[in-house]
């Protein structure tokens, strides 16, 4: 079921082959990865707990990102957009991508929106090319 935060795909790539791509990709759109966390790892580190691959990359478009914190100080705190890379038991990989529309829409200004709206739109062009 879709999310109304989040958008992605399944993709035909390993979950390693999926990180490569997708890093390479937001970076063709001018974003670089602040924050790679390796969710599975951390299970299995903290808790003893065994799971697919799942990492989250947090993407940033250094110029957006100024934007918006220019306009909204606070925003940071909806900062960077998350893109989720997970592997699901039956070995399908999926990437997922957190929507700014939705989520910097949580701040109810309009100089945010078309930001937000621009945001999107590189990401959705990264999703497609990976």
């Amino acid at each position: 079921m879709p999310a109304k935060y989040a958008f992605g795909r399944t993709v035909a790539l390993s979950h390693d082959e999926a990180i490569a791509r997708v890093t390479q990709e937001l970076a063709k759109e001018g974003f670089g990865v602040l924050t790679d966390i390796d969710v599975a790892a951390t299970m299995q580190k903290k808790l003893g707990l065994k799971m697919p691959p799942y990492r989250i990359l947090g993407a940033c478009n250094p110029q957006f990102a100024h934007q918006a914190l220019e306009a909204e100080p606070q925003i940071g705190a909806l900062l960077p957009c998350n893109v989720v890379v997970r592997t699901d038991p039956q070995g399908s990989t999926f990437v997922e991508v957190m929507d700014p529309v939705a989520v910097l829409g949580l701040v109810e200004r309009d100089d945010i929106e078309p930001i937000a709206t621009e945001v999107r739109q590189r990401l959705q062009r990264a999703l497609a090319a990976v």
